[in-house]
């Protein structure tokens, strides 16, 4: 079974956050931007929430806040579930599915070290089990 290790290892290592003091808009744009669903909130190089598109569509759209004057302090997930690098992709499904989210950040000793996503994790799930089937197939045919 791969690790997150190893799930990193196949990815870029660009994470892409976003202070807790930026307006909204500014996280929506790079998100927009970057082609992607969630953003790290970083305060002095800690980890200090993630906000996703969820999170601004029921925090800021359902609640008629405006995008530019609201800070993404104000929306961001606070508690973040995150793994660690020894953590499996299976269990990483296993969490993005109980906890319901998309984005899990990888943490090693405070330090941020990547996201791996729920598409991350489905590919890896897929290709390892594809693996196996293989092995089982040339088993069989031996």
């Amino acid at each position: 079974m791969r690790t997150v290790r190893h799930l990193l290892e196949g990815k870029s290592p660009e994470v892409f956050a976003i202070g807790p003091d930026a307006p909204v808009i500014d996280a929506v744009r790079l998100m927009a931007e970057k082609g992607i669903g969630a953003l790290l909130v970083m305060q002095g190089g800690r980890l200090a929430g993630i906000l996703s598109e969820r999170d601004y569509a029921r925090k800021v759209v359902l609640q008629g806040r405006a995008s530019s004057t609201t800070p993404v302090r104000d929306i961001m997930t606070v508690d973040v579930v995150s793994v660690g690098l020894d953590d499996t992709a299976e269990r990483c499904m296993q969490i993005v599915t109980e906890s319901r989210i998309r984005h899990l950040p990888v943490v090693d000793r405070d330090a941020v070290l990547g996201v791996v996503s729920i598409g991350d994790l489905v590919k890896a799930v897929i290709e390892d089990q594809q693996h196996e089937l293989d092995q089982l197939q040339r088993y069989i045919a031996s």
